[in-house]
């Protein structure tokens, strides 16, 4: 039997993340795409939800390709929860035009806030009460932050705390997409 995977916080940020944490150094330019992508299933499979990557990674495949492997993600969104389930299964579709989630100049994850055309460095921000959060500077748990309702390694889900946005734009679906030509199944949740 396999003991289960442990967690912990993540310094001060009071974001939890597991024990163990998945280096990706290699990832293109030492282990092919199909490869990197089973390496990140088994991890996901074994709980890991820490994943280290960094925009130097890549080298004879140039800097960068290593978070362009981690960072390639399919979107989706829904108003009801029994919608979920169909809401993953169309961001999966969407992976041929994925939504790219990359490394900001400052260790952010670059990425949309609502109603902005232009992309933004985000922090990953805890809260006291345990939950976690990405959004612009300041207090975890603001009126532009999404809550990380849950990201088991594959599938990330935030909803927005504005609650103007959150009728407007739905609970947001990510799924990390699978090596190009590659489908990626669903696995039971």
């Amino acid at each position: 039997m396999v003991d289960p995977m442990r967690y912990t916080h993540l310094g001060r940020t009071g974001l939890t993340v597991s024990r163990i944490c998945l280096g990706t150094m290699n990832f293109g330019p030492e282990t092919d795409e199909p490869t990197s992508f089973s390496i990140m299933d088994a991890g996901s499979e074994a709980g890991i939800n820490f994943f280290d990557t960094a925009n130097v990674y890549g080298r004879s495949k140039g800097r960068g390709a290593t978070e362009e492997i981690v960072g390639r993600w399919g979107y989706g969104a829904y108003h009801n929860e029994s919608d979920r389930k169909r809401t993953e299964a169309a961001a999966r579709g969407q992976c041929g035009q994925p939504v790219l989630i990359n490394r900001g100049p400052n260790g952010g994850v670059m990425m949309y806030l609502a109603d902005s055309a232009q992309l933004q460095e985000l922090n990953l921000k805890g809260s006291p009460s345990g939950k976690n959060y990405i959004g612009p500077p300041g207090p975890a748990g603001g009126g532009q932050d999404r809550e990380i309702v849950s990201f088991d390694g594959r599938t990330l889900v935030l909803r927005w705390m504005n609650p103007e946005v959150a009728t407007r734009y739905g609970t947001g679906v990510y799924v990390r997409c699978a090596p190009e030509g590659m489908a990626r199944s669903s696995r039971p949740h």
